[in-house]
């Protein structure tokens, strides 16, 4: 590995490491839980024992599976529970609370919530998109209609709700809310409202409101925001829009930075990846690009770094030992070089989307289609190691692995899996 990639690797562990204390502090538990988007770094990346070499025969057993409606966000694990939502008889939202050991149900609440999106998105569903964020006490869920509900996480009781429709008079997003809450400390956020915004988690209440676009067609994001610890050598949020990508100072809400992102139909999808100082993104019908920002006694700029023709669609993609691994738009993985941006090799055809998450060397990718695949990290070649069909259905969400569990929410469904460690090659 060249010098400025070791560079890379080592700034994004130091990025991931200091990421995942306030949740490993606040959570102090030794049971691995899944309580945001993306993992508890939000990144895809998780720790624990080494990951099977095999998907086949008794390496994965299913532990048990429970129908539920329709949905598009993924599950939430704590310690004892799981959280899932879905849209039922396409007008009610629902948020169930099940036994992690058995899938027993422990509550369910719903409210009047469905919405339809646009004929070229609809064969892909209507029903609710953003995964919810758990804090240990509260769990936070956006509803398709641009409303952002506070459940009580043991009994399913309503602690709050905001609508961002009526309380910034902004319209509904044309594709509903996607983007999933991100907690950090005492607070909240989130890209709804036609804007990104900061709320009190406790009440409710909103602090600021950042980067209006105004909504109509092109307002209501599908990216999720992040937090860097130290990007530039400032703690500050990395949020991208429909139209563009901007650093925010979390404290305050001003705008440190921002770039136009290209794409088509303002299709930037997956969230943006932060390695030390640099940040990946790739939007649909377009490239992928590596942009670098800077610091000069305050000033932020942020330029482009290289780019690549690579095209992402809805995936996010998980970075190991300086190499982005990636599903594309054509339904390909890709492997690409964080510090050069040239790409490595690029797999056969699989499904339209692809949701990732890693372990050191190992990848386990979630398919469409329902198949679940387990991918060697090599930058020199596409090195499929197990694959298995996991159900029958589509599984759109996101997977979530918790330890030696797996959880795939399958469209109308969500099955349990327990894998057995062996012996790696």
């Amino acid at each position: 590995m060249s010098k400025t990639g070791r560079l890379l690797q080592a700034m994004l562990l130091a990025t991931i490491w200091f990421s995942a204390v306030p949740f490993a502090v606040a959570q102090q538990s030794t049971v691995p839980i899944w309580d945001q988007w993306r993992g508890p770094t939000r990144d895809g990346l998780v720790s624990g024992g080494d990951w099977p070499s095999s998907l086949s025969g008794q390496s994965l057993t299913r532990l048990w599976r429970v129908e539920l409606d329709s949905s598009y966000s993924g599950p939430i694990v704590s310690e004892s529970t799981v959280f899932v939502t879905g849209t039922r008889n396409k007008k009610t939202e629902v948020v169930a609370a099940l036994d992690r050991k058995t899938g027993d149900k422990r509550w369910e609440v719903e409210w009047p919530g469905a919405m339809s999106v646009p004929f070229f998105a609809s064969s892909n569903g209507s029903w609710i998109r953003s995964t919810p964020a758990y804090d240990g006490a509260t769990l936070y869920v956006a509803g398709m209609c641009d409303v952002l509900v506070a459940l009580d996480a043991k009994t399913g009781d309503e602690r709050w709700r905001i609508d961002f429709v009526k309380e910034f008079k902004t319209g509904l997003p044309t594709f509903g809310c996607v983007s999933s809450p991100l907690i950090d400390g005492e607070f909240l956020f989130v890209q709804a409202g036609g804007s990104l915004i900061k709320l009190n988690k406790a009440t409710g209440k909103v602090i600021w409101r950042a980067l209006e676009d105004g909504g109509g067609m092109m307002g209501g994001a599908f990216s999720s925001p992040t937090m860097a610890t130290s990007l530039a050598g400032r703690r500050q949020l990395v949020v991208q829009t429909r139209e563009k990508m901007a650093g925010v100072d979390p404290d305050t809400g001003n705008i440190l930075w921002q770039r136009k992102v290209p794409s088509f139909r303002g299709m930037n999808i997956l969230t943006p990846l932060v390695a030390g100082d640099s940040i990946f993104t790739s939007t649909y019908q377009n490239k992928s690009w590596r942009f670098d920002v800077t610091n000069s006694d305050g000033a932020f700029a942020i330029n482009e770094a290289w780019n690549n023709k690579s095209q992402g669609y809805m995936s996010t993609p998980v970075v190991i030992d300086g190499y982005i691994y990636l599903h594309l738009q054509n339904q390909r993985f890709t492997c690409i070089n964080l510090s050069t941006g040239a790409g490595m090799w690029t797999s056969q055809p699989y499904g339209k989307y692809s949701s990732l998450v890693a372990q050191k060397d190992r990848i386990l990718a979630l398919d469409q289609s329902g198949k679940l695949l387990l991918i060697k990290a090599n930058p020199n070649q596409f090195q499929l190691i197990d694959e298995r069909q996991v159900s029958d259905q589509e599984t759109w969400a996101h997977l979530a692995v918790c330890g030696n569990e797996i959880y795939v929410r399958e469209l109308n469904a969500l099955s349990t899996f327990r894998w057995q460690n062996d012996k790696r090659d």
